[in-house]
């Protein structure tokens, strides 16, 4: 099952994905089973998925924006994006352990399609587009 989740994944990231306008880059890592597929949108110069394969399991991951230092603030843009989580599917923002904040999810193998992956990507870009503005201004624009 791992060796066609990783035919149908590289298929499908270095050929249709990687010809999309907004794809700027693929790039795979052999040692680690790691696909990097980096995107540009309107909201952010640019964004990076990384896709593992693992031996049951695709987990995908964007590092969506760093913690910032004043403690109200993380506090708050904690809140903000773990309450956007209820308007994800198969992605959710997760906080790493200095509170930056990432989108993270995985997939089983045996549910893995093109369609899927497709989804994933779709999700992961809808998501930076539409809220990382928003939460920039929360993290470390003025206050009013």
């Amino acid at each position: 099952m791992i060796e066609e989740a990783h035919a149908l994944i590289d298929a499908h990231l270095f050929g249709p994905i990687s010809d999309e306008p907004a794809i700027q880059h693929v790039e795979y890592e052999a040692e680690l089973r790691r696909w990097y597929v980096r995107f540009g949108c309107d909201g952010r110069d640019a964004a990076t998925i990384y896709f593992d394969l693992h031996q049951r399991t695709l987990r995908h991951e964007l590092y969506f924006l760093p913690a910032p230092e004043d403690q109200e603030r993380k506090a708050e843009l904690a809140i903000w994006v773990l309450q956007r989580n209820h308007d994800l599917y198969g992605t959710r923002f997760s906080m790493g352990p200095e509170g930056d904040i990432y989108l993270t999810g995985r997939l089983a193998l045996e549910h893995l399609t093109v369609g899927e992956l497709d989804r994933i990507i779709g999700v992961l870009y809808e998501v930076v587009e539409r809220w990382f503005g928003a939460a920039v201004k929360i993290a470390y624009g003025p206050r009013t």
